[in-house]
């Protein structure tokens, strides 16, 4: 379905999938960020955004995502072109 028919509400469940996906594999990875939702304000409106906030980490959060990311950032590069 194209961004054109795709309702607000679609995109925010969209955008909560993609939340809990992205929040599984950072467990797996064992890396937890601790603010990571949507953002409530991208997400208003008739034609929302629906971004994901990522949010703020303590140093150790910081330096196991970049380790997780390393490790697997591959895998992440072709996922990110579908």
């Amino acid at each position: 379905m194209s961004d054109q028919h795709t309702t607000a509400a679609e995109k925010v469940e969209g955008a909560e999938r993609a939340r809990g996906e992205l929040r599984d594999a950072l467990d797996a990875a064992g890396v937890k960020l601790p603010s990571l939702g949507l953002d409530a304000a991208s997400c208003a409106g008739s034609a929302p955004l629906a971004l994901i906030d990522l949010g703020r980490c303590n140093v150790a959060t910081a330096r196991a995502l970049a380790a997780a990311l390393r490790s697997g950032g591959s895998a992440g590069r072709q996922g990110a072109t579908r």
